[in-house]
């Protein structure tokens, strides 16, 4: 028995049968990744060829201080080669994990920056009327130019990012922000100052688009979405606050976009900096999917028809009807309830401003602390009850007849708000093909992220001629539109590759 079981035993040595054996990494007792010994090897060998799993790779890629993803990880998220697949996480695992980092670390400045911009007029707006004596209707063209900058990003996105690469992307993106920001400081006429939006706008659905696709595709995605959407609320948060106290001593309110530029100057360097030779750490078939062959195609797919791919899928038009109206009601709240305080309520302007930063607070409270709860419970079903309970406290923030019972009630309105843009970006992730992600995204971050323009606009139109109240029925109107948008989607099924 001995010799027959030492015969087995070389034949299995040979090098026929080990030369390709898989990418298994073991970990001492210190922590330390080593390659597995040649005995279990052989192991791992003989339970493939008897499982019929495909042949793993050699063993010369395998070093003790490379890690490897483990077979779970592989099955949910590492792409063949042969698909067009496109994912950034292929990009970060190839490259050295302190990029991976301080990647992650400059979308969450970007979209600090982003959380600012968008939710500093809501306390400014009154400042502005009062400078260039205008009214409601008039004021709310920043909001209209602001969405048609996002509108107009939507199609080129995609052109811009293959042209320029990640890198140069992020720095065109900020020198649209830096530009405006200059202009607005000087406080030119009104107009200058809508137009100025425009570029902001265009700046911001640039950025946002790039920072969805980067997060969206790495392992933990929605911890990653998480983080970087709660510092859009940490800028959201701190804006008003600045922004009220700078203002109510008597400081110019245009003087306040010294701060967003020294923020953008920063994004600017910093972003240029960390996806520096992004492309170089992915294979050139990942990275540009359309140059690739699809499943069922014939011919390669051109960025042209890869764009009208996506704006025809399903999931692509209710995703962007989704954010646009969680865009909507998040913006318009944030930009009118000062007002709505201020005429109804009969709130100082010095004090209420408080309370839009407030609703910011809240919001980055969910984003950091109901996002993980969120995806045990499931996505779809998380958000139907986050939309459910915003109807409630929007209704209570109609309601409820004194500022206190308002400002707090307008923060858990934020705290329920905050998690669903993380969990709908990780959601339309997993139902839209990966080839699809930049196009597709991009889509639905542009074009849904103008409902945090247009909406607001409208609330101002109508505010004009029957008063700031008409904020309260047009956000429940727009959380009616998410939850049928919503439960509209494709069921998300499990990824076979």
């Amino acid at each position: 028995m001995a010799p027959a079981s030492l015969g087995a035993f070389i034949e299995v040595e040979s090098s026929s049968h080990i030369s390709r054996p898989p990418a298994t990494v073991r970990k001492d007792k210190q922590g330390i990744s080593r390659p597995p010994s040649e005995y279990r090897l052989s192991e791992i060998q003989h339970q493939q060829g008897s499982t019929g799993i495909a042949e793993p790779v050699k063993p010369s890629t395998v070093s003790p201080s490379t890690p490897t993803p483990t077979p779970s990880v592989l099955e949910n998220r590492l792409p063949s080669p042969n698909t067009d697949d496109v994912t950034e996480w292929a990009a970060d695992r190839s490259a050295t994990s302190w990029k991976s980092k301080w990647r992650l670390l400059s979308c969450c400045l970007i979209n600090f920056g982003n959380g600012m911009n968008d939710s500093v007029p809501g306390a400014l707006i009154p400042y502005m009327e009062k400078h260039y004596g205008i009214g409601y209707a008039v004021v709310s063209l920043i909001f209209v130019t602001n969405a048609l900058g996002f509108i107009s990003a939507a199609p080129v996105t995609h052109a811009i990012e293959h042209k320029l690469g990640r890198s140069k992307s992020y720095a065109l993106a900020m020198s649209f922000l830096i530009v405006s920001y200059v202009i607005i400081i000087c406080q030119p006429p009104f107009p200058v100052v809508v137009a100025c939006f425009f570029l902001l706008g265009f700046g911001i659905a640039l950025t946002l688009a790039l920072s969805n696709v980067y997060c969206a595709n790495l392992p933990n995605s929605t911890t990653a979405l998480g983080c970087v959407h709660g510092a859009y609320g940490i800028g959201g948060t701190v804006a008003p606050l600045f922004a009220t106290a700078m203002a109510s001593s008597g400081i110019r309110w245009s003087l306040f976009y010294t701060i967003s530029l020294a923020v953008s100057l920063v994004n600017l360097t910093y972003a240029s900096w960390a996806f520096f030779n992004f492309e170089n750490d992915t294979p050139a078939e990942l990275l540009h999917p359309t140059a690739s062959h699809p499943a069922g195609e014939s011919e390669p797919l051109t960025r042209t028809q890869l764009l009208q791919k996506a704006i025809r899928n399903r999931t692509t038009l209710l995703g962007a009807l989704f954010i646009f109206a969680y865009q909507g009601a998040e913006v318009s709240t944030s930009g009118w309830v000062v007002s709505f305080l201020i005429s109804y309520r009969h709130g100082d302007p010095s004090r209420v401003g408080y309370v839009s930063a407030g609703f910011w607070a809240g919001i980055t409270a969910g984003r950091f602390l109901l996002v993980h709860p969120a995806a045990k419970l499931g996505h779809k079903v998380a958000v139907v009850i986050m939309v459910a309970g915003a109807v409630a406290f929007q209704l209570m923030t109609w309601l409820i007849p004194n500022v206190i019972g308002d400002a707090v009630t307008v923060a858990i309105l934020g705290l329920l708000l905050g998690p669903v843009y993380p969990c709908a970006t990780a959601v339309f992730t997993k139902l839209l093909p990966r080839n699809m992600h930049i196009s597709s995204l991009s889509f639905i971050s542009a074009l849904g992220s103008s409902g945090g323009a247009v909406s607001p606009f409208f609330t101002g139109i109508l505010a004009q001629h029957v008063g700031t109240m008409v904020l309260h029925p047009i956000c429940i109107g727009l959380y009616g539109v998410m939850a049928t948008s919503w439960l509209l989607l494709p069921k998300i099924s499990k990824r076979s590759e």
